[in-house]
């Protein structure tokens, strides 16, 4: 057992609080709906968030006041002319609702805060931020639906045209673009935004999404012109929602000044269009998503308006049947990291394989020596070499064709590789390293968490899932690989979301998701297993049901009440269906249906392990089932629906009476087939009665250390599940014991094997970038970094923290950014004391948690003896505190 287990007794709160002397909080990082600075938010009634920082221990805000203004420069107390709160006693800091002037679509506005403290000190006034309000209503928009359509359809990447006429340059220019499929834009010759492939996803036949770009600066007096780039993506023939046989798009430049709109320049029947040097290959299913082939000679011309061999010719228009067009509430895809070869070998006369030394998700930059008119250099790429030797095919390549003029160059646009490998063909000699690049590329989220501990094994694990799931978000979602499927699988992101949400802030990636499962569910409630559904895919109902626990997932994290408001009957709906397949009262096998498939327990489970076994299979779902309705009492609770909480509650009670009654086997203290999933998630979803409760604990740890050889044995269900019940118990060191294991299964079984990403299944089989096995990187946090949120308290304004130390770790250093700003939790070791360097943000109260075995305890130098066994817990409120604990 693990010699710093900690026992829970009751607490007498009693908080410490430095001498510092006293200092104005300052404030920063302002938000609006999540986002810095959006433009075109999806609602008139923005909502606004900052942090506070503090050189003085236990600093609460206790009051605030915004001002929102049309102009920067009218940010004043006499001259903010939307909104000026004035001081409003309070201490909320995330999401405070605007109750100003009324705003319009396409309204753009400035803001900014400062607070009050304890002590009645006032912060200075934050650095001004803005948002702006988006294209809300097809009653908002002029623009029509235009495309280039030619032979080669949807293979096709147009450009669409226009010249327009702007008379002043001082106000603001914002330009709308939905496009159907991805766009890029670029305004007299210069790209418009820094994002790539753009927009995020969407359900098609449901939704399609709106950005917005202020394009003011890149205006000038007297004629313009604009190019919308164009390339398909998703909107391929033969999937939901596509109508056209190629991409569409729509586009709006308005002019915005003194709360007044005009439309300057709208997509209609006089806009040019042509081809490109870009065309792409592949259908967009799974094993063939194909690649770009470019044409050098036309890449030469691709930005020049005037070219007689490639001329503007008529655009058509297209009749889109009706969805909801919608602001995109999540941050673009982004470049976020450029990688070098680690080496080039040349393995035939004309081809060259290329190794960039870690599996990544993006695209490539390759410059040519010279080549011969219409040579064909060929990109083919692989996450892995078969045996570590053949190359691993899986129809992802690119093309250049060459003009025979330097300089000759290719870079991805509309399409997107996962990849380790290169391997070139059609080059006379071998390409200088720093001839290619490549470059990562995920939505523009914000690396959330650090974590490093004294076991380089365990560093190894961490970093590699935390570098795994950056590879697996491109366009508002996580998939489950990016290489072979690129699909929204609820069961992958059931199995990451915790693990996702500490490493990174995603608030705005989850509401786009969360919209995409709203936007699938079927008219009797059925669910599909991916979001978007652009066709069926496999699962089980713990890939329906993310629409309940990813939801609830999401506001404890961010403490955003809008998204239980929004997806709260999508839930209900949901589970009705699960009732309608309910047989004396449990969930039992359902229909596929067109657009779903298979009925899956665990799945990717090891060798030995029959993830198909029926008792297995049953008993995970309805264990699911259990969790999902005590999420759905808590939310009902919430949302201040009483009635709501108990028929919940009830059908809860009534299922795990159930599952028990079926599946517990008095005889070997086991559930089901008595694998760890079915040993731990009854545990975690409330199935097991107290008085048997340490008798099934014994037999979760027999099944792994003897029956397993001391090595986890779940799979995607499993893992986070098991994770979940480790870190509730305390148990650091079976966990510690089963991620040092070497051989198969195990994460350092897939490191000394060469993986940089994690793998779909432990042996290897298939993808080697994949969303498999990543849920168990919170244990990392929860417990070794020894951060977690107080139950049901949103948002991380109580935590606990209580590192749970294994035998042969020495010291560890956490943080972990919340809504109100970095948690910092360093431990180390020195003999008999434990020291903690503790970082607390304001807003926050964290409850430390003492080892059983500690006599006394020093915080900031002063010491205190625990004398009564009710002083288990120290108190702090925000600030840097230093505590040294001595058993």
């Amino acid at each position: 057992m693990n010699r710093f287990a900690i026992l829970y007794f009751p607490i007498v709160l009693f908080f410490i609080v430095g001498c510092n002397s006293k200092t104005a909080p300052e404030v920063f990082d302002l938000r609006c709906e999540s986002l810095q600075n959006p433009l075109g938010i999806d609602k008139t009634t923005p909502r606004f968030s900052w942090k506070i920082s503090s050189e003085k221990n236990g600093t609460e805000q206790k009051a605030f006041q915004i001002l929102v203004a049309d102009e920067r420069s009218d940010l004043t107390e006499n001259k903010a002319d939307l909104w000026n709160s004035g001081k409003v006693e309070s201490s909320a800091s995330v999401f405070v609702p605007y109750q100003g002037q009324k705003l319009n679509p396409g309204h753009a506005a400035w803001w900014k805060v400062r607070v009050w403290d304890e002590a009645g000190n006032v912060s200075g006034w934050s650095e001004p931020a803005r948002f702006s309000i988006g294209v809300l209503s097809e009653n908002d928009w002029q623009a029509v639906y235009i495309a280039f359509n030619t032979e080669n359809g949807y293979r096709e990447c147009p450009q669409l045209y226009q010249a327009f006429e702007v008379d002043e340059t001082d106000s603001n220019y914002f330009l709308h673009v939905n496009s159907l499929g991805y766009h890029e834009v670029f305004l007299n010759g210069k790209k418009v935004g820094d994002g790539v492939l753009a927009p995020a996803v969407s359900q098609f036949d449901k939704r399609s999404l709106i950005n917005t770009y202020d394009v003011s600066e890149l205006l000038q007096n007297g004629e313009n012109e604009i190019i919308l780039w164009l390339g398909s993506g998703w909107y391929t023939e033969g999937l939901p929602g596509v109508v056209n046989n190629g991409p569409v798009v729509r586009a709006q430049l308005e002019k915005v000044k003194n709360n007044q709109r005009e439309i300057i320049l709208a997509t209609d029947e006089n806009w040019q269009g042509r081809k490109s040097s870009y065309t792409r290959h592949g259908n967009w299913r799974p094993n063939q998503f194909g690649g770009e082939i470019v044409d050098g000679t036309l890449a030469k011309n691709d930005l020049k308006t005037e070219n007689p061999e490639n001329p503007w010719q008529p655009v058509s228009l297209v009749d889109i049947p009706a969805h909801n067009a919608s602001p995109q509430m999540t941050e673009q895809n982004a470049i976020t990291d450029t990688i070098s070869p680690v080496s080039i070998t040349e393995i035939a006369p004309d081809t060259f394989l290329v190794d960039m030394g870690k599996n990544l998700t993006g695209w490539v930059e390759m410059h040519f020596p010279n080549l011969q008119k219409a040579q064909e250099v060929k990109l083919d790429y692989c996450d892995h070499l078969i045996n570590g030797e053949r190359f691993n095919d899986r129809n992802q390549w690119n093309k250049y064709i060459a003009s025979g003029s330097s300089p000759e160059m290719f870079i991805n646009k509309f399409n997107y590789n996962g990849f380790r490998y290169i391997r070139i063909t059609g080059l006379n000699e071998k390409p200088a390293a720093e001839s290619i690049k490549a470059y990562l590329i995920h939505t523009d989220f914000e690396l959330a968490a650090t974590f490093e501990c004294s076991d380089p094994d365990l560093n190894a694990i961490h970093d590699m899932l935390f570098y795994t799931l950056q590879c697996l978000s491109i366009g508002g979602d996580f998939v489950d690989c990016p290489q072979i499927e690129r699909l929204g699988y609820g069961g992958d992101g059931n199995a990451s979301t915790l693990t996702a949400q500490i490493m990174f802030n995603l608030a705005p990636v989850y509401n786009n998701w969360l919209q995409a499962w709203a936007d699938v569910i079927r008219e009797d409630g059925g669910m599909p297993h991916t979001a978007p559904n652009p066709y069926r895919a496999g699962g089980g109902p713990y890939w329906c049901g993310f629409i309940i626990t990813a939801s609830w997932q999401t506001y404890l994290n961010y403490g955003d009440t809008l998204v239980l408001e929004k997806y709260y009957p999508v839930m209900q709906q949901w589970l009705g269906y699960v009732d309608a397949h309910t047989v004396d009262g449990l969930l039992k096998r359902w229909p596929d249906t067109d657009y779903r498939g298979w009925y899956l327990g665990d799945w990717a489970t090891p060798e030995g392990i029959d993830q198909t076994d029926e008792r297995s299979v049953d008993l995970v779902n309805n264990s699911f089932i259990a969790v999902c309705l005590d999420n759905m009492e808590r939310m009902a609770g919430i949302l201040g629906k009483p009635e709501d909480a108990r028929l919940y509650a009830s059908k809860k009670q009534q299922l795990q009476e159930k599952i028990h009654e079926t599946f517990f086997d008095e005889t070997t203290n086991t559930y089901a087939t008595g694998t760890q999933v079915d040993l731990a998630f009854p545990m975690i979803a409330g199935v097991v009665p107290e008085d048997i409760l340490e008798a099934v604990e014994n037999s979760l740890y027999h099944e792994t250390e003897v029956n397993r050889n001391g090595h986890l044995a779940t799979g995607l269900v499993g893992l986070p599940v098991l994770t979940e019940w480790v870190v509730e118990n305390n148990e650091a060191d079976l966990m510690y014991s089963m991620l040092k294991k070497r051989d198969y299964p195990g994460f350092l079984y897939m490191i000394d094997n060469g993986a940089t990403t994690t793998w779909e299944h432990w042996n290897g089989a298939r993808s080697h970038i994949h969303n498999c096995y990543n849920g168990i990187g919170s244990w990392f946090y929860q417990a070794v970094g020894g951060i977690r949120p107080v139950e049901n308290v949103p948002a991380y304004r109580k935590v606990r923290i209580q590192p749970q130390i294994p035998d042969g770790v020495t010291w560890a250093n956490t943080s972990q950014e919340t809504p109100f700003g970095k948690l910092v939790v360093n431990w180390n070791l020195a003999g008999e004391m434990l020291n903690l360097d503790i970082e607390i943000p304001v807003g926050v109260e964290a409850e430390v948690v003492l080892p059983v075995s500690v006599s006394y305890y020093t915080v900031d130098g002063k010491e205190y003896e625990l004398v009564e066994m009710e002083e288990k817990a120290v108190d702090l409120k925000s600030g840097k505190y230093v505590m040294q604990l001595k058993w």
